[in-house]
């Protein structure tokens, strides 16, 4: 064994609780042919899947702006015109993001776990008086600790779902406005292989039953898929379009609440084997503006191509999309339109 294979190894092993959704075994990925199929992959960048495109007057909002997938994805979508509005948890951070971003872009204070703060972001959103074309919920945590609740909620699936959820009902006359508005739902392979066994447990989802934080993740991140579903299937007829994506093992910031020696192998030697910023962004800008996709909704998406998955697994399970729709519209009354 050489000096990388054993870096790599020591790597995949350190970071097996923050990566398994990644690994060789479990179901098979395949790519379907029923949907538009790109050239572009797993190593291809969000500027190469836009490369020749003019995205000047329109408007896009990502969530998330300040670092990581977030950050690359409002660099992108400026860089090819578009004026993005960019969400952060604070404005000094989200203001320092869109300041260190070559053209057009508009900071918005967004604190996910709050679902005042998300329709305080909604209003001010529309008081731009711009129709949204293209909303990236990309935003989201891990933890690797233990259990924490926000407003009675389990904190991962408050912010990376329920926060979301209400955004994207508030914003949803914005989005209808623009000719033919893009909703890109951020989320994971976790979805399929750290959701507890059942899919969402609902009977789980305000800390009633034991906590694991993986399945925790993957609950979240199965709703995203699940919320992407339904919602495409309640645009059906208009001219908006809902998918959701997985943008792959990215180095980001989103393992800092891992333990300090998963954290410090994830930093030093997560580069072996995860996506830059700029390619794990490719996958969410590529469903965002490639004009082979326009109608395309209701897909899951892999390095740059609509996908299905075999084995057992909810991501396009109905019923329970449309439980969750109603089960979210109860936690998150008083919140929405």
């Amino acid at each position: 064994m050489d000096r990388r294979q054993f870096l790599y190894g020591a790597t995949a092993l350190a970071a097996a609780p923050m990566i398994v959704s990644c690994g060789a075994d479990g179901p098979v990925v395949t790519i379907d042919n029923s949907y538009p199929v790109s050239n572009f992959g797993a190593t291809s960048t969000a500027e190469e899947v836009t490369l020749g495109l003019d995205l000047t007057g329109k408007t896009a909002l990502v969530t998330g702006c300040n670092s990581g997938l977030g950050l690359e994805t409002m660099r992108v979508l400026a860089m090819r015109g578009a004026h993005v509005i960019g969400t952060g948890r604070t404005l000094e951070k989200a203001s320092k993001a869109c300041s260190g971003v070559p053209g057009r872009t508009t900071p918005v204070v967004l604190e996910l776990s709050s679902l005042q703060s998300v329709v305080e972001c909604a209003d001010t959103v529309a008081g731009l008086g711009l129709p949204i074309d293209i909303l990236v919920c990309n935003a989201g945590i891990n933890t690797f600790g233990e259990l924490e609740l926000v407003n009675g909620v389990e904190k991962i699936f408050a912010i990376n779902h329920l926060g979301h959820f209400v955004l994207v009902n508030r914003l949803m006359p914005l989005v209808k406005q623009a000719q033919a508005g893009r909703i890109i739902n951020v989320g994971s392979r976790s979805a399929y292989v750290q959701a507890p066994a059942v899919g969402i447990d609902f009977d789980n989802l305000r800390g009633e039953g034991l906590f694991d934080s993986q399945e925790a993740y993957g609950r979240s991140k199965l709703a995203n898929a699940l919320f992407s579903l339904e919602l495409a299937a309640r645009l059906e007829g208009s001219s908006v379009t809902s998918n959701v994506i997985h943008p792959g093992l990215v180095k980001t910031n989103i393992a800092r609440t891992a333990p300090a020696v998963l954290r410090k192998g994830f930093d030093w030697f997560g580069g072996l084997i995860a996506k830059t910023p700029q390619e794990g962004a490719a996958t969410q800008v590529y469903v965002a503006t490639n004009p082979a996709l326009e109608g395309v909704s209701g897909a899951y998406f892999e390095d740059c191509n609509a996908v299905t998955v075999s084995g057992d697994n909810h991501i396009f399970d109905k019923p329970m999309a449309e439980r969750l729709w109603a089960t979210s519209e109860e936690m998150a009354q008083g919140y929405l339109i």
